[in-house]
């Protein structure tokens, strides 16, 4: 018997493994633009603070490794809005990404350079908000009786499990297939809030 709980609480996880790829690629591109100060002189103090100064000789590929966290990042933000529906981070990514790709592959461009990096920054953090937005729980969800095929909505609760449903129209009363944590999860269109959050059960 499949174990829908299970799969319910895998995808969670890979949603928000699949979201965090923008934040990973911001930041690494942020390190990878401190450890190169002769192209983003902005941040040459701070390198040679920070005992970065001695990569400004692998400065060739550290510029290969920022573009790639470039990429990364626009890669996690275009996987995000299959989650908070928000095409405004991934636009602003896209331009951002373009930006660069001005300045490495076209013209040097300082502002393009500039504009990119803190483009992606904006980008990220504008993607956390509405991830964080997009987090409350769906509390409707259709109930499906195994027995007679009849559907009906409810709401479910966001700190209980229900263990028991008794279907309107045939009067069976249904329990959680082996494995899952509620009826919901079992029969309904929508899993539990808890585990649409990423937690492991309903208590």
């Amino acid at each position: 018997m499949v174990n829908r709980r299970g799969d319910c609480t895998a995808r969670s996880v890979h949603t928000v493994r699949m979201v965090s790829l923008d934040r990973v690629g911001s930041v690494g591109a942020l390190i990878a633009a401190i450890a190169a100060p002769c192209c983003f002189p902005l941040f040459a103090a701070v390198g040679t603070a920070a005992g970065l100064g001695a990569l400004g000789q692998h400065e060739g590929p550290i510029l290969y490794i920022f573009q790639g966290f470039a990429i990364l990042t626009l890669a996690g933000l275009a996987l995000s809005v299959r989650r908070h529906r928000n095409f405004g981070p991934l636009i602003v990514g896209t331009l951002s990404c373009a930006a660069l790709a001005y300045h490495f592959y076209s013209a040097f461009s300082l502002i393009a350079l500039y504009s990119g990096l803190f483009g992606l920054i904006g980008a990220t953090l504008w993607n956390y908000l509405s991830t964080r937005r997009s987090k409350q729980p769906v509390l409707q969800s259709t109930i499906t009786c195994p027995k007679c095929g009849h559907r009906v909505e409810e709401t479910m609760p966001m700190n209980a499990c229900l263990f028991f449903y008794d279907c309107p129209a045939c009067n069976a009363r249904l329990k959680p297939r082996a494995g899952d944590c509620c009826v919901f999860c079992s029969y309904g269109s929508v899993p539990c809030p808890p585990i649409q959050t990423g937690e492991t059960c309903c208590a």
